[in-house]
């Protein structure tokens, strides 16, 4: 390294201080948690516990179970979200053009190093250690001798006891024959094909998706969706264009790049997309071992500086069968918060690991943890050298609040906002404080829409690091007889001291608009 202000950490970082009692938080972390739920997670109880254990954002994978089943925990979730107190955006998660192999028979299929198993395209046949049926009636047309396929169980372990490689010998016909090239045991309903670097001609939002979407997607206004394999910026685009033709106008687009074709794209798809998720299940397949972490920390960097929420996937998978992560797991965890993610998403650890709370407890803690030696001012330079000069206006002051609350080290940051946008600007600047996002709903709007479960918008923050919506009322401010700004700033101070953020004679920034243009202001706070 060149020096120390290259360096990750931000310096000097006392080896001792690792000794040290860790001191609570009003927030785990400020690094965000997903959490998949299912059927370990299914409860109001334990949905309460997750949400108070510091999961942010609840993920519904429908690769998994049906619309029933999602819908009945959707309400429970509903149902501890008021019980907490607390909002909760709902991420849809597509199935996409994923290959399954469909275990009819539930039995474990043992395979062996050595022999020979054909794939094919009938699903009448059933699975054995020598035929295994799939999902993809092109699958022979699709791949070449010498081509690598991988079969693993769900969201792949890569535990060589639980997946296999296969190596393509020829084709015959519909099928496909191949070497085994590991000993291993697959056992469960559903394990996931995937072909090494190759183009599979199915469409990126299935009709199954569309189906869901159109039906339970629409009913229930999904916050946010994650556009599994995503390969090209226009995999967004067609998304949008049927979100907004199910008015479903206000949910956002995460694309989800797992393979070498969506590393391709990256850049296109960062701009089209409002967020991005780094799935290194499939990526961990697709690019040699030596290279995925290079495409994290470069993807995640992208994302930082277009101020576009990036969470990153597959950190703590021993924690699907243990109460602890391995140490090289609690590693990752930190070096993806020091890499910049905005969040990191918890799958079989909480959809049916038997650690569900753990799971989230633990990675908040270690997200505390390196969030307190991370190198704030070596991003904030780097974001501000990345947008350059002449700056917009808001861009201008939204970088003053964050330089601001650094040098009179604040408590907060307050932002009122509308749409969500202004507190995304200034956490793209990474301040080491919470950002409270007042939110205002749209004029004229229905109170018993957003009361209990907050707008859109609101719920969205809470995929953005540091980010914490709070939900304002522009009828509360008039009957107290308060302007928005006045009324958004005592319901914010309020919040603040009720949960320990904010104490006697503190700072904090206050980034609103007064008129049409953004300005900063500085205040202490009162003692009472």
């Amino acid at each position: 390294m060149q020096g120390a202000s290259h360096m990750l950490l931000e310096e000097p970082v006392r080896l001792a201080s690792v000794l040290a009692p860790v001191k609570p938080k009003v927030f785990p972390s400020l690094t965000k948690i997903v959490g998949t739920l299912g059927p370990k997670s299914h409860t109001v109880e334990v949905i309460e516990e997750c949400l108070t254990a510091g999961m942010s954002v609840a993920r519904f994978d429908f690769s998994w179970l049906d619309a029933a089943y999602h819908q009945e925990t959707l309400d429970n979730l509903r149902k501890a979200a008021q019980n907490v107190k607390k909002l909760c955006p709902v991420m849809l998660d597509t199935l996409g053009p994923e290959i399954q192999v469909h275990n009819s028979t539930g039995g474990p299929i043992e395979l062996t190093a050595g022999n020979h198993v054909m794939i094919t395209p009938d699903c009448s046949k059933a699975p054995s250690a020598e035929i295994l049926p799939v999902t993809f009636g092109d699958i022979a047309k699709a791949v070449k001798k010498g081509d690598t396929l991988f079969i693993g169980q769900y969201l792949f372990t890569g535990s060589e006891t639980t997946s296999v490689w296969l190596e393509v010998l020829d084709t015959s016909g519909e099928n496909v024959n191949c070497l085994v090239k590991n000993t291993a045991t697959l056992a469960g309903p559903i394990f996931s094909l995937h072909v090494t670097q190759v183009h599979i001609s199915l469409p990126t939002l299935s009709e199954y998706d569309k189906q869901v979407i159109s039906t339970w997607g629409s009913r229930n206004s999904v916050d946010i969706i994650s556009l599994s394999h995503t390969r090209s910026a226009q995999d967004v685009r067609e998304l949008r264009a049927f979100l907004q033709s199910h008015d479903l106008h206000e949910t956002q687009i995460y694309a989800k790049v797992e393979n070498s074709e969506g590393l391709d794209h990256f850049d296109e798809i960062l701009e089209e997309a409002d967020g991005v998720i780094i799935s290194r299940g499939y990526l961990g397949i697709d690019l040699p071992p030596e290279n995925v972490f290079l495409f994290q920390k470069t993807a995640i960097q992208k994302c930082n500086l277009a101020g576009k929420p990036v969470i990153i996937t597959r950190v703590v998978d021993s924690m699907i069968d243990n109460l602890r992560p391995t140490r090289a797991e609690a590693t990752d965890v930190a070096n993806a918060v020091l890499d910049g993610t905005d969040g990191i998403l918890l799958g079989a650890e909480t959809l049916r690991g038997p650690y569900p709370v753990d799971a989230v407890s633990t990675v908040g803690r270690i997200c505390a943890e390196a969030e307190t030696v991370y190198n704030q001012p070596l991003q904030f330079k780097k974001v501000m050298r990345y947008v350059g000069e002449p700056m917009l206006h808001e861009e201008s002051v939204a970088s003053a609040a964050v330089r601001s609350a650094m040098k009179v080290k604040a408590a907060a940051i307050v932002v009122f906002t509308f749409s969500g946008r202004a507190a995304r600007l200034v956490a793209k600047y990474r301040p080491p404080m919470p950002i409270l996002a007042v939110v205002f709903p749209p004029e004229g709007s229905d109170p018993s829409k957003w009361r209990s479960y907050g707008t859109t918008q609101a719920r969205q923050c809470f995929a953005v690091r540091g980010v914490y919506p709070l939900m304002g009322s522009t009828d509360e401010a008039e009957t107290g007889g308060l302007t928005k700004e006045e009324y958004g700033k005592k319901l914010a101070l309020n919040y603040g001291r009720s949960v320990g953020i904010v104490k006697p004679f503190d700072r904090v920034i206050i980034f609103e608009k007064i008129g049409d243009s953004p300005v900063v202001k500085i205040i202490e706070c009162e003692d009472s």
